[in-house]
């Protein structure tokens, strides 16, 4: 029997960059199209990418604050209401997907239009990442267990290198050593820009972590398949001195921002690399997505960080003149009180460091989770591959069926 049209919807994601980039790398949406008779939209977050309200001005601080989810849910409501010719009945039903923040916006979206949006696929959407759901250590604790699956030594060699580093940068001759060694732009001559490579380098072992796929990809940059495997072998043994560790972790740095050899030095100072941007994640990081992120320094391989609201919202408002609303987007979107919302599918890959801060127990007969056993970052929104684990191609059947069925239900 042929099938009526629908529409299926991207609500962006993480680190927002050019939408091209996650039009190619939704590829289940592209996958699965033909079979539904599927229109593919795929909608740019406002502040992100090309769409910049404001040219390139709009990142100030005096035109940045129309940058907020509500507004963005608001954006998708109003073009996908256009798709469908203003219609007071709309000829088809629309289903939303997202990963990371873009299925927390995906999840948001159906909560907040459930007249406009069918259902929604939610790929690994922290949605409980914010105050008193989840201890805020979760995510770096996720960071060192996808390293320790391959190796405790390298897990343990992490973390030895952070002292290291900081006591091996005190001298102007090793920093000078260090920038040759890791073909760094600038040397971290400063405290400060120590303090700015080692925030690099803590984020570089997270993203490894969360696009720790079993193939190769350019989704957030460049890297090899299994890259946590990869990067390893180059901490994987015992070093004989503090210049020989320090040598493999600029192994790994290479193989994290320059795979592919096209930049001519590594910008740790930099907060954009590869297709990663952070400059407007960060804005709402200090209005409304308060995620508390600590380290313990013993149940993973990071110096200790406690959180600290009060200083964290100082540097908010001294970068942009606000303060967070810690209790913001609990308040809009529910938090962990979910019973109410209706057809979302909510995945987690267990090797994701979000996944911690997602909803791995299924709420209701409607608010369903997917644990994805052997997945990181929405792998299950990744087009097909011959590597894909079992685990992601039960859990893509499992959205086929949701979809179908939501589908189902509109035309009723």
């Amino acid at each position: 029997m042929r099938q009526r049209p629908q529409s299926f919807k991207n609500s962006g994601n993480w680190f927002q960059g050019q939408i091209e980039v996650f039009a190619k790398h939704t590829g289940f949406m592209w996958d699965i199209a033909q079979e539904f008779r599927a229109k593919l939209v795929f909608a740019e977050h406002r502040y992100y990418g090309a769409s910049m309200p404001f040219g390139n001005k709009s990142l100030d601080n005096k035109h940045i604050g129309y940058l907020t989810s509500a507004q963005a849910l608001a954006d998708y409501a109003d073009l996908v209401n256009y798709l469908q010719g203003n219609a007071i009945k709309p000829p088809y039903p629309v289903i939303a997907f997202g990963g990371s923040y873009g299925g927390m916006l995906a999840a948001y979206f159906r909560m907040k239009y459930p007249h406009i949006v069918a259902g929604a696929i939610a790929a690994s959407a922290p949605v409980h990442q914010f105050t008193g759901m989840v201890p805020c250590e979760v995510y770096n604790r996720i960071v060192t267990s996808s390293f320790k699956i391959v190796s405790g030594r390298c897990v343990d060699n992490i973390k030895s290198s952070w002292a290291v580093l900081r006591n091996f940068t005190k001298s102007s001759n090793n920093t000078a050593w260090l920038q040759k060694t890791w073909n760094l732009c600038d040397p971290p001559n400063t405290t400060s820009d120590v303090q700015t490579l080692i925030d690099f380098l803590q984020d570089m072992y997270g993203t490894l972590a969360m696009v720790n796929y079993p193939f190769e990809s350019d989704f957030l940059m460049p890297l090899p398949a299994q890259p946590v495997r990869v990067v390893c072998q180059y901490v994987n043994k015992t070093f004989k001195d503090d210049k020989e560790l320090l040598t493999g972790i600029g192994k790994v740095l290479d193989i994290y921002a320059n795979y592919k050899k096209t930049n001519k030095c590594i910008n740790y100072k930099s907060s954009s690399y590869g297709n990663l941007d952070a400059s407007g994640w960060n804005y709402q990081a200090c209005t409304e997505m308060v995620m508390p992120m600590c380290t313990t320094g013993l149940d993973d391989m990071f110096e200790k960080s406690p959180w600290n609201f009060t200083e964290f919202a100082e540097k908010c408002h001294k970068t942009y003149n606000v303060y967070p609303m810690e209790q913001a987007a609990r308040i809009q979107y529910g938090g962990n009180r979910l019973q109410a919302a209706s057809n979302i599918v909510l995945s987690n890959g267990l090797l994701d460091p979000w996944a911690g801060g997602g909803v791995l127990n299924t709420v209701s007969d409607t608010v369903v989770a997917v644990v994805i056993v052997d997945g990181a970052h929405h792998l299950d929104l990744m087009p097909q591959n011959p590597n894909d684990p079992g685990t992601v191609i039960e859990a893509r059947k499992i959205h086929k069926q949701n979809i179908r069925k939501w589908i189902n239900e509109y035309w009723k």
